[in-house]
């Protein structure tokens, strides 16, 4: 699916807004945040999950502790 949207001036910042149907596929309404994850495809846009957020932290902070570790266990 493709679609164009416009972007739009809130305030001192600019926003995109997005349509109904988008919002309903996504679950998600006004008020409700979205998590921006930057992918080598492009850009996903997902509901943010603050227990997924929390677990990837995590993840981050182990990958870059141990990352000699984590290299030698790839080979």
């Amino acid at each position: 699916m493709s679609r164009r949207v416009k972007l739009t001036a809130i305030g001192n910042s600019t926003g995109v807004v997005l349509p109904k149907d988008l919002l309903e596929k996504l679950r998600v309404g006004r008020g409700d945040e979205l998590l921006i994850l930057e992918t080598p495809d492009g850009i996903r846009l997902t509901p943010y999950d603050p227990e997924f957020a929390d677990q990837m932290e995590v993840a981050e902070r182990i990958m870059r502790e141990d990352r000699d570790l984590l290299r030698k266990l790839a080979q």
